[in-house]
């Protein structure tokens, strides 16, 4: 059962990894909120995992605040963005 959970970590670790590479590469900022989310989400699987592991359900209350954080801030995020562009905005005539 134990290279069951070794296996689980690795492959978080390279979810994440991989994910932590799209948010500092990303070229637009909508790229790099979608792999924040992404390293919410593996976050969240990864405390999870451990949460099954240890077999210890107090960790389960930091994944419910975790998620309601990261729920919120992408919401704000995606509301409030401002466009990547290099020119300013046009008016358009009515």
């Amino acid at each position: 059962m134990t290279t069951v959970w070794t296996i689980a970590a690795v492959m978080l670790a390279a979810a994440a990894a991989i994910t932590m590479f799209r948010l500092l590469s990303g070229p637009s900022t909508l790229d790099r909120l979608v792999a924040l989310d992404t390293l919410v989400a593996v976050t969240l699987c990864g405390i999870g995992t451990w949460a099954a592991y240890s077999l210890d359900t107090t960790v389960t209350y930091s994944l419910t605040a975790l998620a309601l954080i990261s729920f919120v801030g992408s919401v704000s995020v995606a509301r409030f963005r401002v466009p990547d562009t290099s020119e300013p905005r046009r008016k358009q005539a009515p």
